[in-house]
């Protein structure tokens, strides 16, 4: 058995492929639930009602995309140049305490400068938050997966301490927690649901025109495929690695704007709810394209919000519950390998007429016969 690298693989492959690996991960999480006593089709349908089955589980799916849609993207600009930003969930905090450091002081002004400047300062103060891995990477090359997961924790302890000390709301009858934000500093809906989503595909849209079709896009792709490739191109590869990493953790720190206005409606240390982490997956899932990101986000939120509804529909636990969601994503993130990869297999005992050649283009080399 050999693996071979795939020279050029369709689209049409590609979704074979993953609508295989789906099915696969179907069968699997079928047997596990039938071994568990349910029904597989049952709970299948449930987790299906449960995401999409109403008005009101809609809206709290397309809720738990949001975060997802804007932080896999932010994601995607670091990852298609190569540079691992695992520091999501830090940029978000950073960007919730931005947004907080406004609202919290400045909450007379007009709803909308002060919702507009609540993002502003959220997407700087995350974008610093990642700049800092961006110079370390460009200036002692250090390792940017480990930098930005260790800044992950530096911010949430810093809002740690923000929340049990320096901005404990006295209010809050010794309860460890900031101060809501004022009815200002919180976004209006559409809909039934904050404008957080009028925001996300605006960003789907913009990011993939920049990604395909600017200048920055074609530096952040060239960086990516080839460091030398990059200078040959005469791309200044320090000024584009820290402009792109800065726009990366921006938009991570929009996400943190969003969730503490309209989701948290102040800041807290989870305020994340591991959106950092999870867009990563989505990223990945996506190939790192802004449209399909938003398909992923939604169908990852409806996973998501359906292994939570057959947990009190059907009493699935929460752990089989999570082995469903885990079989679903190990399948299409392993259907990664074989859309990029094959496998050949032939018989050890057969002689291949390339074999044959090979043998005996040896044989004329070195001068002996037939």
């Amino acid at each position: 058995m050999r693996i071979v690298k795939r020279e050029d693989v369709s689209k049409r492959e590609t979704v074979i492929v993953k609508v295989l690996s789906i099915v696969l991960a179907l069968i699997v999480a079928g047997v596990f639930l039938k071994v568990l006593d349910y029904d597989p089709m049952t709970v299948f349908m449930g987790m299906i009602k449960g995401a999409f089955g109403s008005k009101g589980k809609i809206t709290q799916t397309i809720i738990y995309a949001i975060p997802l849609i804007i932080t896999a993207i932010g994601i995607s600009i670091a990852f298609k140049m190569q540079f691992w930003n695992i520091g999501g969930d830090g940029q978000i905090l950073m960007g919730a305490f931005g947004a907080a450091l406004v609202a919290l002081n400045m909450g007379s002004m007009p709803k909308v400068v002060l919702l507009i400047l609540m993002a502003i300062v959220a997407m700087i103060c995350a974008g610093i938050w990642a700049f800092i891995a961006a110079v370390l990477k460009t200036k002692f090359n250090t390792n940017e997966t480990i930098i930005t997961l260790m800044l992950n924790y530096i911010a949430l302890k810093f809002i740690t301490f923000l929340q049990y000390d320096l901005w404990r709301d006295k209010a809050a009858m010794g309860f460890p927690k900031i101060a809501n934000f004022p009815k200002n500093a919180v976004l209006p809906q559409l809909f039934g649901v904050h404008i957080g989503w009028i925001i996300a595909l605006v960003l789907i849209g913009v990011f993939y025109i920049i990604m395909k079709h600017s200048k920055l896009g074609y530096e952040i792709s060239v960086l990516g495929e080839s460091e030398n490739t990059a200078k040959y191109a005469g791309i200044n590869i320090k000024k584009t690695i820290i402009k792109a990493i800065f726009i990366s953790g921006a938009l991570c720190g929009l996400t943190g704007f969003i969730q503490a206005s309209a989701v948290s409606g102040t800041l807290s240390i989870e305020v994340t709810g591991g959106v950092g982490y999870t867009a990563i997956i989505v990223a990945w899932l996506s190939n790192l394209n802004s449209i399909i990101i938003g398909l992923v986000s939604i169908l990852f939120a409806g996973l998501t919000q359906g292994g939570s509804y057959i947990q009190t529909a059907y009493g699935v636990p929460n752990s089989a519950a999570l082995v469903i969601q885990a079989l679903i994503l190990f399948s299409v993130l392993g259907s990664e390998f074989f859309t990029k990869y094959k496998l050949l297999f032939r018989d050890k005992n057969v002689i291949k007429e390339k074999d044959i050649e090979r043998v005996v283009e040896k044989e004329i080399v070195t001068g002996g016969e037939r």
